[in-house]
């Protein structure tokens, strides 16, 4: 009886990480070797990117040994899959649904994911980014490996973006609030942490920072008025010069203003290195060295309730729609390379 329902696709985008330290060198070389990433030519950017997972490899695994040994991304997107197939099966009891799990640049990779969608032969595809913010970095890097994958059928429908997603939004008032009443409510800042980006990048149209500022708007407004917020970026490696105020640089002046921070790890929907070893190593010995004290960090939405229950509702609604639209309001005429912009086929 189940068979003779629609068939829908949900497929969930992340970067993935490595699951081991084997893993390491190959997955910085996918990264690196990304066009979205390194805009050189292809004979420059690969041997490039070489030089980079060389180079990079040990204190990349060190940092992979912080973790257990490999990246929790893969666990923790199959248990917010488990979460939202169940959310689905609820709302949407019409349909046949099976969700699957693409990662851009280790396993299970995008054109693995592809493959077994193609297999499966769905009716509908969404194709979701775990990526709340767009930026050509990561949701439109991901959708263009997905485009030059799939050889399916399907009406294809996605979700460039979800930044002010009610659920989403929810989430993070949720666990800042839990672990700022957990500390005692202490008088902190409160520091929204995003992954940064190059100017250049950020300079070219890509929205990822207006929409990354309309999140914070949108929890800080939620939160109500009493906190003092901020937005920085973390995670800059390169000579580019980055978007900013950087993290480093926030929780440094909370120091000078004798006030601890509470960070909340914005962009962030998995627990990575960039939460489990920059926030909560890395930038913890910092915060105890200016004294940016006392220094709290929320958690990723994970599987907050209320952030499953938004981006069920996020990819329900796309299927009302052609193309790859946004969930929340579309980004301002001059932001040129917003994701609303993508093709996708027969959607």
């Amino acid at each position: 009886m189940s068979e003779a329902r629609p068939r829908l696709a949900v497929v969930l985008f992340n970067l993935g990480g490595p699951d081991g330290p084997q893993a390491v060198r190959p997955f910085l070389e996918n990264l690196f070797s990304d066009p979205a990433i390194i805009g050189a030519p292809w004979l420059v950017r690969r041997p490039l990117a070489a030089l980079i997972a060389r180079l990079r490899e040990k204190s990349a695994i060190a940092n992979s040994a912080q973790m257990g040994g490999g990246s929790p991304i893969v666990p923790e997107t199959e248990a917010q899959s488990a979460s939202l197939q169940t959310a689905l099966s609820l709302a949407l009891p019409h349909l046949n649904i099976r969700i699957f799990i693409a990662m851009r640049y280790w396993r299970p990779l995008t054109e693995e994911a592809a493959a077994e969608v193609a297999a499966w032969a769905p009716d509908h595809v969404v194709l979701t980014p775990l990526y709340p913010q767009f930026s050509t970095t990561t949701t439109g890097s991901s959708l263009d490996a997905w485009k030059r994958a799939y050889k399916g059928p399907g009406n294809i429908h996605g979700l460039c973006c979800w930044y002010d997603n009610d659920g989403l939004v929810e989430a993070h008032v949720s666990q800042i609030l839990r672990t700022w009443e957990a500390a005692g409510r202490p008088k902190v800042r409160l520091l929204f942490s995003a992954h940064g980006l190059p100017e250049q990048i950020a300079n070219s149209g890509d929205p990822y920072q207006w929409q990354i500022e309309a999140t914070c708007a949108a929890v800080a407004a939620r939160l109500g008025e009493g906190w003092d917020w901020r937005i920085c970026y973390q995670s800059r490696v390169g000579p580019l010069k980055w978007i900013g105020p950087s993290t480093p640089e926030a929780i440094e002046a909370a120091g000078r203003d004798g006030i601890g921070v509470l960070i909340d790890p914005i962009a962030f929907v998995s627990e990575h290195i960039e939460t489990l070893v920059e926030l909560d190593r890395d930038y913890a010995e910092l915060a105890a060295e200016v004294a940016a004290t006392p220094y709290l960090r929320a958690p990723v939405v994970g599987t907050e309730a209320t952030f499953i229950d938004g981006l069920a509702k996020a990819v329900a609604s796309s299927l009302g729609r052609k193309g790859y639209c946004p969930d929340g309001k579309p980004c301002p005429v001059g932001l040129a390379r917003c994701g609303r912009t993508g093709k996708l086929g027969n959607g």
